[in-house]
Parts: structure tokens; sequence; C-alpha cells
């Protein structure tokens, strides 16, 4: 529910490799949205294996990790606890759309019309306890690290970079500015391409940083009037005031110092508790229960496993053998370094 707000943020690109011997903690739900969205066929399915389980996860999975491993990049898997009572209505929201995209999908294919059928299913992906626990699965044997958050995994993602134990958040959203994460990098990959529905079309992304200090000077607020303006517009906590986008909202904060003062000289009520959002970004639930060390990969395992959800055996033993070299070359011992700055 915040996407919006990133027509506010400073940004700039950098070159992938300046991310080498970084440590990133990663938003495994966005992630795996991203993989269950656009590994599909051109019908719109996603990929199956022979029972009819979904395995675009996987593949997803398997070559993003190999690639962020041969770059010396140590990814640290985040997972999505319990979500919080306010983002219930958001969660109910996102049921009726995913039906109604799913309606939509089904009858573009009995239409014919692939193009439209395949807008319409990348709306469709859902991530369910199964592809939850063959995701973990899948990193235990590759030998990633994961943790699981008490509640939402982009509060804890900024957890650790705050801390030190991530240099960067990786995920497509921007929450993880409100929960106070110093930066985020987006469009985190070798190749990344972002899939515009609407349009129909893929784009070549290059990775972008988001610095949170960056962003406040600019914006010239503190971190609680930037959660102020996602509260005016609208997060996954609580519905935005009607008629106030990113830009108004800005304007309005920087005008009366906070949203409370906002609301009262607008002469407008809302039916949510202001401070209750406020107080989830920040302080979210968070634990220090992980360790962030990339194991030895269980090769035999592992290829036993994918191939299991039958995948080639060619592609897999070519992916294995690139991990194995992954890992070998993998510096557990670097210290983090802000390489980004050296390829501007």
């Amino acid at each position: 529910m915040t996407s919006n707000l990133g027509i506010l943020f400073p940004r700039k690109q950098i070159r992938f490799k300046s991310l080498i011997g970084s440590v990133v903690s990663i938003d495994a739900f966005n992630m795996l949205y991203q993989f269950l969205s656009i590994i599909r066929l051109p019908t719109g399915i996603p990929l199956l294996d022979s029972k009819g389980n979904v395995t675009s996860h996987l593949a997803g999975i398997f070559y993003r990790l190999i690639n962020l491993l041969e770059s010396k990049i140590t990814p640290m898997l985040v997972f999505d606890g319990f979500p919080p009572n306010l983002k219930r209505k958001e969660i109910l929201h996102r049921k009726v759309v995913r039906r109604r995209y799913f309606k939509e999908w089904r009858k573009a294919l009995e239409q014919g019309d692939l193009v439209r059928a395949f807008k319409k299913s990348v709306m469709t992906a859902k991530v369910n306890s199964k592809i939850i626990c063959e995701s973990k699965k899948l990193l235990s044997l590759m030998g990633i690290p994961y943790v699981q958050a008490p509640s939402e995994g982009e509060a804890q993602a900024a957890y650790m970079t705050a801390k030190g134990d991530t240099y960067f958040t990786a995920s497509q959203d921007y929450d993880s500015l409100l929960f106070g994460s110093p930066r985020l990098i987006r469009n985190l990959a070798v190749e990344s391409r972002r899939f515009y529905p609407k349009k129909g079309i893929f784009k070549k992304l290059s990775p972008e940083l988001i610095e949170l200090e960056e962003v406040l000077t600019f914006l010239k607020v503190d971190r609680c009037q930037l959660i102020d303006i996602a509260i005016l517009t609208g997060t996954d906590y609580n519905v935005g005031v009607k008629g106030i986008g990113p830009l108004k909202a800005h304007k309005l904060i920087r005008k009366y110092g906070s949203l409370e003062k906002v609301l009262s000289n607008l002469g407008i009520e809302v039916k949510f508790d202001i401070e209750a959002v406020r107080e989830f970004y920040l302080n979210p639930p968070v634990t220090d229960n992980y360790k962030i060390t990339v194991s030895e990969p269980k090769l035999k395992d592992l290829r036993d496993f994918l191939l299991s959800k039958n995948f080639n055996s060619k592609r897999v033993d070519r992916g294995l053998e690139r991990l194995r070299l992954a890992y070998n070359r993998l510096d557990k011992f670097k210290v983090q370094r802000l390489l980004y700055e050296w390829f501007k």
C-alpha cells in the first residue's frame, strides 16, 4: 500500500557489481510473489510438476540465489510471521482482488486471448504454507540462511540492516524505509525485469539504492513525519484519506507538522487508530534469533529434491556445479564495504 510513496524518494541507479561483498536481507514473500507472478507459461499457468504442484518459486529461488552467491553477495531471506490485526482488512481485500483476476484470467483463456490471459494471471499469485515450506527446504539444502520473523518480514529485514548485521534491505516495496532500514535496494538481480500488467510488457531494470537519511533530508521531514505521510496516503494497516496522494500528504505534513494536526485543521475524522499504526512502524515485533552464515550446500539431496519436482536434470546439474563453485569462492569473512561509492 505504500508503494505510491516512491514518487517522493530520491534514488540512484547502481551497478550490480557495486554490491559485491555485501550481506543483504531479502523480503522473502516479496521475492516469492515476483517468481510466482512472472515465471509462467504463455497461457499464464505457473510451472508445475507432474502432480500439478506449483514449482515457479523453486526455479526462481534456485537460479536467483546462485547468481547472488556467484557475485559474492550473501543473501539472508526473511519470512513473514503472523500479520498484525491492523492488516486484516488489507488481507481480505487482496483475496477479493485475487479472485477477481482469477475469473478474468479463466475468461481470457476461454476466449483464446493469451496476451490478456497472461496479464491477468500475474495478479493471481498466492503464497501458501506449502510454498513457504518448500522454499525453506530448498534454502536449507542450498545452505542459504533465513529467519522466521515474528510478524512482518520487512520489519525484521529493516531491523537487521539497522543493526548492521546486513548492509542492505532488498524489496520492491518501500515499507522497510518506514520500519527504519537505512538502505533499501530495489531490483536486486543480475538481470531484473518488471512486468507491467496494464501494458502487458516487461521492462529491464537496474538495481537502485534508496537511503533513508537522504530521503528525510530531501523531504525535510523526520522518520515519524515520513510515517505520517504514508498513513495519510494509505498503508497495509489503514485506509488513506480520500483525495490525498503522496505529494499533497508531504505538503500537508510539512505545513502542519503531524498527522493529527493535519486532520484537525482540515476537519477530517478517520476510523482507525493513528497511534497504533504509527507505533507498529516504529516498534514492530522482531527477533534476534538468527545466524547469517552460508553453509555448504547438500548437493546430492538438493539434486534429488529438484528432480522430484521434475526439473530438467542437465540444467540442475549445471546449476549445482555453479553453486558448488560459488560456495567455494565465497569469502565468508569479508567485511561489508560501501562498494557502490566506487562505481557511481
